[in-house]
């Protein structure tokens, strides 16, 4: 009996594979390696204590995903496989549509020719655009702002028809803002190319990989004018998905989306303050203007979350600094070094 863990060699599947076979889960990682690396899995099977097979193929590939379930016994699957840039998806939607899409439709597929009905996706608070008010909970109107937004909202729409014909039961867990490591220092993000994300361009402006950071926007209305963003440590994330997972197996039944962060709000100012604290470094910045897709401002009701799943974000914002810094002080090119 195994859950299989789509995109698991990526940073959040990677972690949340080590929580998985920290609670005794099975682990089959399939992933194409695009955006992420073979040490990832390495490293989660040196963490979790527990041996995770690894099928390299392409999610968008329908025959080849069957053929994963034809060969391991799946009975639970997370899904974290997509594209997850909201710049990038503004100047390459076809590409967002393609891949996000239909890599859900071809597993929600065979799950079903599979008698599989346990699901739990990954899906991004993208989903709720400019929220009205703050915190934003899970019945707030939903406006996408990007295609990478519109991807997530539709696939949840997707999981929710289907949920509701079907013998398939799945938790949409609305992310906030991931960020940190492990606190080993073994397992963290390493983008294959130019980050997207905020934290990794500031450690690497910490360590001297990069001269200086851009700041997108210092005009918002906001507490210093920059966006504020509920950042969550990536290992509080991934034990959610536990918890998740945990309560579909315990008889929950439906579709059902649930925000998952901190429930305060970070400045990118005051998270450059953090990373200054936690690696000491001086970390000079430039503002530039705003990027397209960009919202103001969004943190997380997390009433649903502590309810329904009985979890809550344990870690700070220094917390998530100091292990991301960890992380980058031991692997300074990622996980090539």
């Amino acid at each position: 009996m195994a859950v299989l863990v789509a995109g698991g060699a990526g940073y959040i599947g990677s972690h949340t594979a080590v929580a998985l076979g920290e609670a005794g889960r099975d682990v089959v990682i399939v992933d194409n390696f695009v955006n992420s690396s073979r040490r990832a899995v390495d490293a989660v099977r040196v963490l979790s204590g527990a041996e995770v097979a690894l099928v390299e193929t392409d999610l968008c590939d329908g025959d080849a995903v069957r053929r994963v379930f034809a060969q391991h016994p799946i009975t639970e699957v997370v899904h974290f496989a997509a594209h997850k840039a909201v710049a990038e998806s503004v100047g390459e939607p076809l590409a967002y549509y393609r891949n996000n899409l239909d890599s859900l439709l071809g597993l929600l597929e065979a799950m079903l020719d599979n008698g599989v009905h346990r699901l739990v996706h990954s899906s991004s608070c993208t989903v709720y655009g400019q929220p009205e008010a703050l915190p934003v909970s899970e019945s707030a109107p939903l406006g996408a702002e990007s295609p990478y937004g519109r991807t997530k909202l539709m696939g949840e729409q997707i999981i929710t028809d289907v949920c509701a014909v079907r013998p398939m039961d799945a938790m949409m867990l609305r992310y906030f803002n991931p960020v940190g490591a492990h606190p080993s220092g073994t397992l963290g993000e390493d983008p294959n190319d130019v980050p997207n994300n905020l934290v990794p361009l500031v450690m690497e402006v910490a360590c001297g990989r990069r001269e200086t950071l851009q700041v997108f926007g210092d005009d918002y209305d906001t507490v210093d004018g920059s966006g504020v963003r509920d950042y969550i440590h990536v290992v509080d994330l991934a034990e959610a998905h536990v918890a998740a997972l945990d309560v579909l197996a315990g008889g929950y039944r439906g579709a059902v989306a649930v925000n998952v962060g901190t429930g305060a709000g970070t400045s990118v100012l005051e998270l450059i303050e953090a990373a200054r604290r936690a690696t000491g470094a001086a970390i000079p910045f430039e503002v530039c203007e705003r990027r397209a897709g960009d919202v103001a401002k969004i943190w997380a009701a997390t009433d649903l979350a502590a309810g329904l799943l009985g979890w809550q974000a344990t870690r700070n914002i220094d917390d998530m600094m100091a292990d991301h810094w960890h992380w980058q002080r031991h692997h300074p090119d990622g996980y090539r070094r």
